[in-house]
């Protein structure tokens, strides 16, 4: 009997790499069973993985709270009322959102739920999502698992990867009713600008759309680019749900925390529902979050270590015949163009044996993705051991471009 034939036909296609050989990295366990071959893990967006990276202040808060068992019990769906009291702190500091935690604010188990979360509740059979494209492939994969379409929406490479609104509109038909966008971009860790923002905007409230946001990667961007909430703009609070994350800025990952910030009226129905499709974010994890709010002062050497990373990163990659590099604007990661060495997927293949590094395949981002390596730089906690091996990266690239062009 072949069971896969009873699945959902919304899961048609996806694989978890028990009957093939998946090579995206949050799938199955062919990416982390690498590791046991001595390959250096440069694919998951996980800040210094595999070393240790949880600060002293908030290992003692959550070494404390287990002593005082609280954290073997549940909090409520919507979260820690005191993490989220936490989060309307910063949402109005840094994002220019002045919000109630008792009504806007949603803790998720990581953003990667929240994501599918606030597309859930606004998404039925039928409905039409468009999707920039390179984007983070959650965005392409999770509207099929709800049964609408993700629509394709190319990103004006030639212009550093904006919003290109020209594309948007021709994608857009009767049937459409949300974007969603990750800002900064994952893969190509864009910031778009305030100026092509109010255009998304004017775009979303003329079509009456809804926009989902994913803001993982807001606490590290560089070169005093002006970073803008598309909540926090005129007119679109209403009809934005924004998702938030601790892993990526605050090196939490493995705490799987995020949250989600919304109106009310979006709100109330995903508090009415969060226990079935979320239920809880751990305990001890929330507790440990709001120590990091409490004292986040430990992120300002993270954000220093990235910025050198990006630099080297743009350094080494720039100077391989045959690869092209823009310089990482936000986050930890770089989007390395390897189309004139040849097919992503060989090239990857190649650094796995060749310099026992493995990375993300750009295929995985969407269709213009296609010749692209995503590279994070930012795992390992020494600076020293990610410049020296992205450099045996780059010389595996040259030899792989000798090799090839003989």
């Amino acid at each position: 009997m072949d069971v896969r034939k009873k699945l959902s036909k919304r899961f048609a296609g996806v694989e978890g790499g028990l009957f093939s050989n998946v090579t995206k990295a949050d799938v199955g366990d062919g990416f982390s069973d690498m590791g046991k071959d001595k390959v250096t893990l440069m694919g998951w967006a996980d800040p210094f993985y595999p070393d240790p990276s949880i600060p002293e202040h908030i290992k003692q808060v959550m070494i404390e709270e287990i002593q005082n068992g609280f954290p073997s019990h549940y909090i409520m769906p919507s979260g820690s009322l005191a993490l989220r009291e936490r989060v309307a702190k910063k949402l109005k500091q840094k994002n220019h959102l002045d919000v109630d935690p008792k009504r806007n604010i949603l803790i998720t188990p990581g953003s990667d739920s929240g994501l599918f979360y606030a597309m859930a509740v606004l998404l039925d059979q039928g409905d039409e999502v468009l999707v920039p494209d390179p984007s983070y492939p959650n965005n392409f994969l999770d509207p099929k698992l709800l049964g609408a379409t993700a629509v394709s929406v190319p990103l004006a490479h030639n212009d550093g990867y904006s919003l290109d609104m020209e594309a948007f509109q021709a994608a857009l038909t009767s049937r459409t009713k949300a974007v969603v966008l990750t800002h900064p971009n994952n893969p190509t860790t864009t910031v778009f600008r305030k100026e092509n923002l109010e255009i998304l905007a004017e775009f979303v409230i003329k079509n009456d759309l809804m926009l989902v946001v994913d803001q993982a990667f807001e606490d590290s961007v560089f070169d005093d680019i002006e970073f803008i909430t598309p909540a926090s703009l005129p007119g679109m609070w209403e009809r934005t749900i924004t998702v938030f994350s601790i892993s990526k800025g605050m090196g939490l990952s493995g705490f799987r925390v995020g949250y989600i910030a919304a109106c009310d009226q979006i709100m109330d129905a995903m508090y009415g529902a969060a226990v079935n499709v979320l239920g809880a974010s751990n305990t001890l994890a929330q507790l440990g979050a709001i120590a990091a709010f409490d004292a986040p002062d430990f992120i300002d050497p993270y954000i220093q270590s990235f910025d050198f990373r990006r630099k080297k990163a743009f350094e080494i990659f720039g100077n391989v015949p045959g690869v092209k590099i823009e310089m990482p604007e936000s986050g930890f990661y770089c989007w390395v163009d390897v189309s004139g060495l040849g097919d992503s997927t060989d090239v990857m293949n190649y650094l796995v044996q060749e310099a026992k590094v493995a990375v993300n395949d750009g295929k995985n981002y969407g269709k213009q993705g296609n010749g692209h390596l995503r590279i994070i730089h930012g795992c390992l906690g020494s600076d020293e051991e990610a410049v020296l091996t992205m450099r045996r990266m780059a010389d595996a690239l040259v030899k792989y471009q000798k090799r090839n062009g003989e």
